[in-house]
């Protein structure tokens, strides 16, 4: 589950987290390095369409149906913050972790990852999101866990389900999937005091080309951050390598929402850039955090709905994301959220 990034930074309303309360991001950001970066994007955007034609039009997104939020028995440990809707302020401690911390964090990556694969093959035409928040919220409670989306700064719903135009924390409600949609799922879980956090596009029934390819270099991006990353890497390196790929494919990087550090806390430093800057810091041993792209075949600007979550694309281009929690070791990074 993505975070907003800080107001100084990005001119946004909202100050936080990517469910602030603003209604607009808009992309002004003085340390990107933005000629070359939309050259690339210039030059990508002609040729990517030659080689994969036009995604098919599709009706604009429009909300469903939000049932009331599903309970949780008592027995099961709340994160902190369940209870009020305030959106809780972003540590600036970076979460370190021992022997025994990584034995709980990796248990609660692997729950993530077994229930979003779940969540996966319940993405068919004519599925609520809504269902599969039913479904995904069940299957977390019965391991014992909390579903940490619900209740975070008033969240109402167990997972994020966030289709076509919408870039991220869409809320599940009684819309049906159509065929040729793509959908991003979102699962963070709340186990033995730890968080783990992942999410992924599923394709729904038949989807265009340009749809299937959106997604494809979305992973990608998402794997190639993941390569540059070990102790003493600068953070800086993983936005310039998904910047490289997407350019190289057409596609732009949406810079409103941030990977995060990720552990007994669901959001904190680090703050993960997705797109080029000269931000300062470097990895360390036994840290854990996210990363987690959002790549678009258009704008990169983002509208809020006024539910104050859901964050779509100014011009309705679809977007796709991926994420992974990963553990960064001497020598390289490992992938938590993985079945």
């Amino acid at each position: 589950m993505a975070i907003k990034v800080p107001s100084m930074e990005l001119h946004c309303p909202a100050p936080l987290l990517s469910g602030g309360r603003g209604k607009t991001c808009l992309q002004k950001k003085p340390f990107l390095v933005q000629a070359k970066r939309l050259g690339g994007l210039e030059k990508a955007s002609t040729r990517g369409a030659q080689e994969s034609g036009q995604p098919k039009k599709r009706a604009p997104l429009i909300r469903g149906t939000v049932s009331p939020p599903l309970p949780v028995p008592g027995n099961i440990p709340r994160p902190p913050y369940v209870g009020t809707k305030d959106v809780p302020e972003i540590p600036k401690e970076i979460q370190m972790h021992d022997k025994e911390s990584i034995v709980h964090m990796k248990a609660a990556c692997e729950l993530a990852a077994r229930v979003l694969e779940y969540a996966g093959t319940l993405v068919k035409p004519s599925v609520t999101t809504d269902e599969i928040d039913k479904a995904v919220h069940k299957m977390i409670i019965d391991a014992g866990a909390y579903p940490s989306p619900l209740g975070y700064g008033g969240f109402p719903k167990s997972v994020c389900t966030s289709v076509n135009e919408c870039m991220c924390h869409g809320i599940p409600d009684s819309r049906e999937l159509q065929d040729g949609d793509i959908i991003n799922i979102d699962v963070t879980v709340y186990l033995n005091g730890y968080h783990g956090d992942t999410s992924k596009t599923f394709l729904c029934g038949e989807v265009d080309e340009a749809s299937k390819r959106l997604v494809k270099v979305t992973e990608e991006c998402l794997l190639r951050g993941i390569s540059t990353c070990k102790h003493g890497t600068s953070f800086k390196k993983i936005g310039r390598r998904i910047s490289e790929h997407a350019e190289r494919h057409g596609l732009g990087v949406v810079e409103c929402f941030v990977g995060h550090g990720v552990g007994r806390v669901f959001h904190s430093e680090p703050i993960i850039y997705h797109q080029r800057n000269n931000k300062p810091g470097q990895m360390v041993e036994g840290q854990t955090f996210t990363i987690e792209p959002i790549l678009s075949m258009g704008s990169t600007d983002c509208d809020m709905w006024d539910d104050g979550w859901t964050a779509v694309t100014t011009d309705g281009s679809l977007a796709a994301q991926f994420e992974h929690t990963i553990l960064i070791t001497r020598t390289g990074a490992e992938i938590l959220t993985k079945c």
